[in-house]
């Protein structure tokens, strides 16, 4: 390094020209870090300088991306405003523009106007550059609007200018105007003007300029043909953008052309095409890039996740943000957590969407613990959360085993962040607090909102349906309808659900009917399935059964385990038999077809046939799931299952509930043995009802909380009647609220009654 600029120098003192020391620092700057700072050494031992030695090294600095070593050198340099030209300013408003110092530039525009170079077009196009990409509007159009004279990389600077600063609709105008004064825009303004058609949707003046191009021979550039190409696709006119795409010769279709064309197969849910362009594009030896990978991730599975996953990591993608959050979401869809953990721990440099990603895994899994924990380290790394990491940590606070104060800690969090008026981040917290038993909490979140959309209104009527307010939930429907808000399919199945819940029957009917024929939804399963349970519940049976045979799909095993439930309940064995046959063989594997047949058979005192379903279970390995009810106190989460003797204070809790049953049985409480399906005697009967898990849950509340205290239990599968007859009693003695969520639904036990209407 040292030589180099003892050389330069002595080329200099040996009276050999200056620009041949020039030559050799130029020269050298490019190749060899660091020498720029020995340029004011060079400068203060050369005798004299001209402006074409200056501008050589100022050039020097701007090409080596070094703005503010350029901007020094010319502060420093002795009699550095003699030496001043029209380069000279252009190199050093380009050093403004790299450091965004639009302070500084325009002082420099005030000594381009002393110097009278403000007349040059070159400079004023400069200047324009520079101020726009510091943002200074209003400066550089100023500048554009005072030109005498303007050529194409005026209009084209100004046009770059608009567009970095996300004024679409300007840039347009400005477009119009450059054609209407004859200027000619440059092949990469006609690619920049084209992506904002499409992002814009403005696709007459796309289809115009898609004639301009053709005309001025554009027509074979790969650059342009792909901007049109997207373009069409954005303003989904599928068929002009496969056409362009066949147009195109094989030599100028780069990876951004098949990455869009195959994104325009993804869009219009064509698999089969995905795979077969995909295939094409590799057997052209394209290699696919990033943008490529996620694409494809999102689209159906004609390509598997595995298959693409094993792609990226032999082409090194998997560590960069956006394939591996689109990897992320793959495996999460697919229900495999694990994988997207370890997937999201590989990708570097890790941006706020990926931490939003695996929040989301993590709420789809209900593990509200790995959620808040992820949440946290987050938060630590200093990532400031954006509405849906938020709605996704509240959305995993909202399962079943999350503590109940959780989700209230969350709310506080939103309010620190301020998202508490986004829709997305509201609307989570209306769904968590109804499925945390308060549906109070959630109406006046719902109240707070000052705007609401299709998914706040879905998330309130929903609310009010799982917890049996069915009438609440169709008029919030009445007055969504008021608002406007187009319905879609979940804002059926939640007004369908209060219809079920609240056995209405007709209003159900008069639903579904509209669904169909005034707001032209298509009904899925979900919707057939609430029919069905709408009838059922009913008792009419006949009508669930020909719904179920109406139904233009086979019925899956929702639908044939909710006609099964209600043949059990209302002893309807034949039917019963045929629902069993057709859940069985959906579901082999799963127990409730096997325990609702052997329960309608113990009901009925076929005890033969019940012992041969319960054969016939052991045969298969099929486990009946235990009932399991838990219950939080303070910061502890207790569970329990039926006759549970493990909890520490277990003596305590069998000595409330002797007490409790003494006391029920004072107030006129009689057990319902005939719910006891074991051949046993009804004292024996008796004390297994008594034992049930969501009445321990329910002794050890009264038994650690205050009187009056609201209680809150969960439990896994549904509540039994006399349970559910008990718990009411129960609310009466105790003068206290009880909040019982099972599979279905939310009991709330207050003064005596529930919620349901006793219809469950």
């Amino acid at each position: 390094m040292n030589m180099i600029v003892r050389t330069i120098i002595h080329l200099s003192r040996s009276g050999k020209s200056i620009i041949s020391a020039n030559r050799v620092l130029g020269a050298k700057a490019s190749i060899i870090p660091g020498i720029h700072s020995h340029a004011h050494q060079v400068f203060d031992e050369i005798s004299t300088t001209n402006s074409p030695d200056f501008n050589q090294l100022l050039t020097s600095y701007t090409r080596n991306n070094l703005p503010k070593e350029a901007l020094q050198l010319f502060l420093q340099t002795k009699h550095s405003e003699r030496l001043i030209d029209c380069s000279t300013l252009s190199c050093i408003l380009q050093s403004c523009r790299d450091l965004s110092d639009v302070g500084l530039g325009k002082q420099f525009h005030c000594i381009c106007v002393k110097n009278g170079f403000d007349k040059f077009v070159g400079f004023a196009n400069s200047l324009i550059g520079m101020y726009m990409k510091c943002g200074s509007i209003d400066d550089g159009r100023r500048v554009f609007d005072l030109m005498p004279d303007r050529n194409c990389v005026t209009w084209n600077t100004m046009l770059s200018g608009l567009m970095i600063n996300g004024l679409g609709p300007e840039v347009l105008q400005l477009f119009v105007e450059l054609r209407v004064n004859g200027a000619k825009p440059t092949l990469l303004s006609y690619v920049a003007v084209m992506k904002l058609c499409g992002n814009l949707n403005q696709l007459l003046l796309g289809q115009q300029l898609h004639s301009c191009v053709i005309k001025e021979g554009f027509g074979t550039d790969g650059k342009v043909m792909t901007s049109l190409m997207i373009f069409y696709i954005k303003c989904t006119k599928f068929v002009q953008a496969f056409k362009i795409f066949s147009s195109m010769s094989r030599d100028v279709r780069s990876v951004k052309s098949w990455t869009a064309i195959i994104s325009a197969y993804v869009q219009i849910k064509d698999p089969i095409n995905v795979a077969s362009l995909f295939n094409k594009m590799r057997r052209d030896s394209v290699e696919p890039n990033a943008v490529t990978y996620s694409t494809l991730l999102t689209a159906s599975p004609a390509i598997s996740p595995f298959q693409i996953h094993a792609l990226v990591i032999k082409s090194d993608y998997h560590r960069v943000p956006l394939v591996g959050t689109a990897l992320l979401i793959a495996y999460t869809k697919m229900g495999r957590t694990c994988e997207s953990l370890s997937i999201f721990k590989s990708i570097d440099a890790k941006d706020i969407i990926a931490w939003s990603a695996m929040l989301a895994c993590h709420a789809q899994a209900g593990d509200s613990e790995g959620a808040v924990n992820l949440f946290k380290e987050m938060v630590m790394q200093r990532i400031k959360p954006n509405e849906y990491s938020l709605s996704s940590v509240i959305d995993a606070s909202s399962s079943a085993n999350a503590p109940t104060d959780l989700g209230k800690q969350l709310h506080a969090v939103t309010i620190k962040y301020k998202y508490l008026n986004s829709i997305c981040v509201s609307s989570a917290l209306v769904t968590m607090y109804a499925k945390k038993g308060s549906i109070e909490s959630a109406q006046k979140v719902f109240d707070r909102q000052s705007n609401r959309d299709l998914v706040s209104w879905n998330s309130i009527i929903c609310s009010y349906a799982q917890h049996g307010y069915g009438e609440r939930a169709l008029e919030i429907f009445r007055d969504m309808e008021k608002s406007g808000v187009e319905m879609d399919s979940v804002t059926f199945i939640g007004v369908l659900t209060g219809c079920v819940h609240a056995g209405l029957i007709e209003e159900g009917e008069k639903y579904f009917n509209s669904m169909v024929n005034v707001h032209h939804i298509k009904p899925t399963m979900e919707h057939y399935s609430c029919m069905v349970d709408l009838y059922s519940r009913a008792g009419k049976l006949s009508e669930a059964s020909d719904l179920i045979n109406r139904m233009p799909f086979p019925g899956d095993a929702r639908v044939w385990r909710t006609l099964l439930g209600a043949c059990r309940m209302h002893r309807n064995i034949e039917l019963g038999e045929i629902a069993a046959k057709n859940l069985i063989s959906l579901e082999p594997d799963n127990p409730a077809a096997y325990v609702l047949l052997s329960n309608m058979y113990a009901g009925l005192g076929k005890w033969e046939e019940r012992t041969k379903i319960r054969k016939m279970m052991d045969g298969r390995n099929v486990k009946k799931e235990a009932g399991c009810s838990w219950i939080q106190i303070r910061s502890t989460v207790h569970s329990f299952i039926a006759s549970d003797t493990s909890h520490l204070m277990s003596i305590k809790i069998y000595e409330k509930l002797e007490e409790m049953m003494i006391q029920l049985k004072k107030e006129g409480y009689r057990p319902d043995t005939d719910l006891v399906l074991h051949n046993v005697g009804d004292e024996q009967k008796e004390r297994i009802l008594y034992r049930h898990s969501e009445r321990l849950a329910l002794a050890l509340g009264l038994i650690c909380t205050p009187r009056g205290m609201p209680l809150q239990i969960m439990k896994n599968l549904r509540v039994c009647a006399d349970c559910h007859t008990v718990m009411k009693m129960v609310s009466a003695i105790e003068e206290r609220e009880i909040v019982v969520r099972d599979t279905s639904r939310f009991h709330h036990f207050k003064a005596g009654s529930c919620s349901c209407g006793d219809y469950w």
